[in-house]
């Protein structure tokens, strides 16, 4: 596997999430079933448009309003959407500082207008950086945009935008449906299981991928 590209997930790869901690906010404001319309695997339009840019963040928590029942303020639910954000582990900077050494990396992330500023905010307060841009090439940010993963577009883009060849990129993340949809556009792509996986055990300590990732990016991913 001859590759000189690698195209990084933010969430779940490189900052440290958690979807349970949203769902669990939602419940404590009185919300019982969030968990019925937001889940990693299957979202409602209402999130996917979102991502897209395509709902502004106060018409998003006034549709939020509508499908829970629930007179929720924008602060409210901001908070508790925010609440799966954790931490960007010093490590992982590290890591992507000497990875890019010897290799042309991207970012691609779907992200929206409410994560997108408290990830910021979050990268000042524990790094003093704004955010990630300055490791990548390029950064891709499905809100900004206007698509988003695993639509087969975004992949295309990244690769037309920057004469990447399919067979020498590497995509990495976190969501088996993200991962399908760049190996149907050619790319090598590697579905990390986190936590049992890390995207710290793909790399030797000179930032090279390591032989495990060949596996990796030729192995079935889960149904």
């Amino acid at each position: 596997m001859d590759i000189r590209h690698i195209v990084f997930d933010l969430g779940g790869v490189l900052l440290n999430i958690d979807y349970r901690k949203t769902i669990d906010a939602f419940r404590a404001l009185g919300v019982r079933h969030f968990d019925r319309l937001f889940t990693q695997a299957g979202q409602l339009e209402l999130f996917d448009r979102f991502d897209r840019g395509e709902l502004s963040p106060g018409v998003f928590c006034a549709e939020l309003r509508r499908l829970t029942e629930c007179p929720l303020t924008d602060r409210e639910i901001v908070r508790a959407w925010n609440a799966m954000l954790l931490d960007m582990p010093a490590g992982r900077i590290g890591l992507l500082e000497r990875v890019r050494r010897n290799y042309r990396l991207f970012l691609l992330s779907n992200t929206n207008a409410i994560h997108y500023p408290a990830y910021r905010q979050l990268m000042q307060k524990e790094h003093g950086i704004d955010d990630l841009s300055a490791l990548f090439e390029k950064h891709y940010l499905s809100h900004m945009i206007g698509m988003r993963k695993p639509d087969m577009e975004v992949y295309e883009l990244i690769m037309q935008e920057n004469g990447l060849e399919p067979f020498a990129t590497l995509f990495l993340d976190d969501t088996p449906g993200h991962v399908a949809g760049a190996r149907r556009a050619g790319m090598h792509a590697i579905w990390l299981d986190v936590p049992r996986v890390g995207v710290e055990g793909l790399f030797t300590e000179a930032g090279r991928l390591k032989g495990v990732a060949g596996k990796m990016a030729r192995a079935p991913l889960p149904c």
